[in-house]
């Protein structure tokens, strides 16, 4: 499809040099795909963030979730929370707070955050509306812009944006209503405001006035899943359908304008869908960089959804997905915290590379040939070092010591490596 995205438009040579080095592929490939608008970028190697690529080809990348709640405003909270998520390896964070003074909370976690930043600028409009107005549904155009503007203005590299979520796409929702309803906080607001205020989804209608905002401060547009399936049994029904649909005729419009853009997929689904959804994403919105959430694979694991979303997570990733957003033990329970987001980011990250190994990622399998050698070879450190999370490796190892320094304490005296090694010695002799 027809594109106008310059990659000097949106980075540098330099940025592009640096992005091309860690993803193992050439300049010309990585500005192909961006031209293309297969894969977006962020950051600057001089910069304070860090240089990124997502899109068809390269690692899979994995986002992190934080922000304040109307109960939990402390943004101390979340600071802890971004530096743990960084340190933890995450390629990007999302700030969704809805609590506090969401200005200077945005200003401090964007000042703080070394990778790429996104928002939600309608959690904002919403909040503002509510406590100036009364109600969500009061908000006006106008206002959602403004917000959206001003985000902009705060240095933010893409904002989800539910522009999706038209009264079209609804309208289908409602011919087969769901077990789950609309679970996207974003897309749920969107759709009473449009059902009490009789009127078209302004982020849709207005698409143009938002593409000159976007496009005026160099910021990516997710598009969001506004109608994205928050239970096994509402998987690829019609609005899931519809979205996906008008997420394609948008995709288009924002790469003929020279903007950056992607687009969000499921929600909850069952393994034997994913392919297919995937499948059928890339195909509706033109290859667009997919970033989903999940999708988690049953819907009967609270406390444990990082991992339902971890095994979706890999079996998106290796149909093609370019984008994971981490689930947290919290997932379905209540605000996250630090702990959570340690092990969100690590299970995520895991579910990405596994999929990498899938799909050829460059690199990917060099990781676990280093990792299968220090194994065999029974070098410890270096296993560590090349572990998802050297931390725990040093931790477990230290709790359950053994008097043997090569071995562990599962098999002692009994390793089946030392066993090999001395038959693979033997037969050496022999030969």
């Amino acid at each position: 499809m027809p594109s106008s995205i310059d990659p000097l438009q949106v980075s540098n040579k330099e940025t592009l040099a640096e992005i091309a080095s860690q993803e193992q592929v050439s300049a010309d490939r990585l500005q192909a795909g961006i031209s293309a608008g297969e894969i977006v970028v962020f950051g600057h190697p001089d910069g304070p963030v860090r240089p990124l690529a997502i899109g068809k080809g390269l690692s899979t990348k994995v986002n992190a979730n934080l922000g304040t709640s109307p109960d939990f405003p402390d943004l101390n909270d979340e600071l802890r929370k971004l530096d743990a998520a960084v340190t933890m390896g995450a390629d990007t964070v999302m700030d969704l707070s809805t609590g506090g003074d969401l200005d200077e909370i945005r200003h401090v976690i964007r000042e703080h955050c070394p990778v790429t930043l996104g928002t939600v600028p309608i959690y904002q409009a919403a909040v503002e509306a509510s406590n100036h107005l009364g109600r969500i549904t009061e908000m006006t155009a106008d206002q959602i812009f403004e917000v959206i503007e001003r985000q902009a203005q705060d240095d933010v590299d893409f904002m989800t944006l539910h522009c999706a979520v038209t009264r079209s796409t609804v309208a289908e929702l409602d011919k087969a209503p769901r077990v789950g309803g609309i679970v996207s906080r974003g897309g749920s607001m969107l759709a009473r405001w449009m059902q009490v205020n009789d009127a078209e989804n302004p982020l849709y209608d207005q698409f143009d006035r938002l593409l000159d905002i976007l496009d005026n401060y160099g910021v990516a547009a997710s598009l969001g899943d506004g109608l994205r399936p928050g239970a096994i049994a509402d998987a690829s029904d019609l609005g899931q359908i519809a979205e996906m649909r008008v997420q394609g005729e948008l995709v288009t419009a924002a790469r003929q304008r020279g903007v950056q853009v992607f687009v969000e997929g499921p929600g909850h689904m069952p393994l034997d869908q994913i392919a297919g959804i995937v499948a059928l994403h890339k195909q509706l919105t033109y290859d667009a960089p997919l970033y989903v959430l999940g999708p988690l694979v049953t819907d009967i694991a609270p406390g444990y959804d990082h991992i339902t979303a971890a095994i979706g997570g890999t079996l998106c990733a290796a149909a093609g997905a370019d984008y994971l957003c981490y689930v947290t033990p919290a997932e379905h329970i209540g605000l996250p915290d630090e702990e959570d987001v340690v092990r969100g980011v690590l299970t995520t990250r895991l579910a990405a590379h596994a999929a990498d190994l899938v799909k050829g990622v460059p690199g990917a399998a060099q990781w676990d040939a280093e990792m299968s050698d220090a194994r065999f070879n029974l070098d410890w450190g270096k296993m560590a070092k090349l572990a998802l999370d050297p931390g725990t490796v040093y931790k477990r190892r230290g709790e359950r010591a053994t008097l043997d320094a090569k071995a562990c304490s599962m098999c002692s005296k009994f390793c089946s490596i030392k066993l090999e090694l001395a038959r693979q010695a033997a037969a050496a002799a022999q030969d």
